[in-house]
């Protein structure tokens, strides 16, 4: 793609996105959601493979029906209560609507079957936005109209997603796919505590974000896409391989990386508002993805492919890893003995 097309659809994304984010109004917020869904769409079919042109056409279908849905729910609680401003939804019936609009938008179950195919349709880099930046505005949304919204519908929709996301992970053998599925179970942690305790969502939201870019840009790197060529990819660049290990690890969840801040905090908050129930079913599912975030792990860096058959071994490059993914994974592995100061900032 031309440098320069290539460079107004990323401002075009980071504008609307920033137009969302920064707006009281419905329709400006609806102006930005569009936007995104306009800069995004030449950016997912650029390699004019018939994958490619079947994600983007899944992406526009899906996101131009969630829009609509966002834009009826404004229009019927501006109907019934003369107001437009986005902390002002109050009509139950416009929050529901909202509610599912929102679910489509983000992938969250039973809105998810398009997020799989779209990024796996997509290119890494592509796939790192539409995990990360394209979640931004839904969820600031979300934020926004957290105090209106029903607990027990998001509370259920995040339990199936966290479910879902583990169960459909576990036999895939497409990275991209993995991923999209890790990205579903982790919208569930944050669709269950949205109307609790919203801060814990955008923090929950940003260490996913950090996690993940990680874990693109890691691939990106390695040009890996399917865990067989992850199997051999460990001669590239070892150190590199062992970096990802250890993110993975980290969105899995476990302990004392990073990825195990939110999931504490959110596990606690449950608690405190008697949920303990949700909390302990929520846990007990997200050990689904841990198994498919350890077989990543797995084949990342302790198996060495077998014998049997004749495994081409990748050359090792010299190219040194960007700055930026150093300094990605120290966050997504390092940060949580300073959870106490990520929590008076949040």
């Amino acid at each position: 793609m031309n440098p320069q097309a290539n460079l107004i659809f990323i401002i075009s994304l980071l504008l609307g996105t920033t137009i969302t984010i920064s707006s009281n109004h419905w329709i400006m917020a609806w102006t930005g959601l569009e936007i995104n869904t306009l800069a995004i769409l030449p950016l997912i079919s650029k390699s004019h493979h018939p994958r490619a042109i079947e994600a983007a056409t899944k992406y526009f279908l899906t996101q131009s029906a969630a829009s609509a849905l966002v834009l009826f729910s404004s229009m019927t609680n501006a109907w019934h209560t003369g107001q437009w401003d986005i902390t002002q939804l109050t009509h139950p019936t416009s929050s529901l609507i909202l509610t599912s609009a929102i679910a489509m938008k983000l992938g969250l179950v039973p809105f998810h079957f398009w997020f799989p195919e779209v990024l796996q349709g997509s290119p890494l880099t592509t796939g790192l936005l539409l995990s990360t930046i394209m979640k931004l505005p839904p969820i600031a949304l979300l934020y926004m109209t957290s105090h209106s919204l029903n607990p027990t519908l998001l509370t259920t929709l995040a339990i199936l997603s966290t479910a879902l996301g583990g169960w459909m992970g576990l036999n895939q053998t497409q990275i991209r796919k993995v991923l999209a599925f890790s990205s579903i179970s982790h919208l569930g942690w944050m669709a269950i505590i949205i109307v609790y305790n919203p801060k814990l969502t955008l923090l929950n939201f940003y260490l996913y974000a950090t996690m993940t870019a990680t874990i693109f840009l890691t691939l990106n790197t390695i040009k890996v896409m399917k865990l067989s060529t992850l199997m051999t990819a460990w001669t590239k660049i070892p150190s590199l391989n062992a970096m990802l290990l250890l993110t993975l690890l980290s969105l899995a969840g476990l302990p004392p990386l990073t990825g195990f801040l939110p999931k504490w905090l959110i596990i606690q908050e449950l608690t405190k508002q008697d949920m303990a129930p949700a909390a302990t079913l929520i846990s007990l599912l997200s050990l689904l993805s841990l198994f498919f975030y350890l077989r990543l792990a797995y084949c990342t860096t302790i198996t060495l492919p077998p014998h049997t058959t004749n495994h081409m071994k990748q050359w090792r490059t010299n190219k040194s890893t960007s700055i930026m993914i150093a300094i990605l994974t120290t966050m997504s592995v390092m940060l949580l003995p300073i959870s106490p100061m990520i929590l008076t900032i949040v």
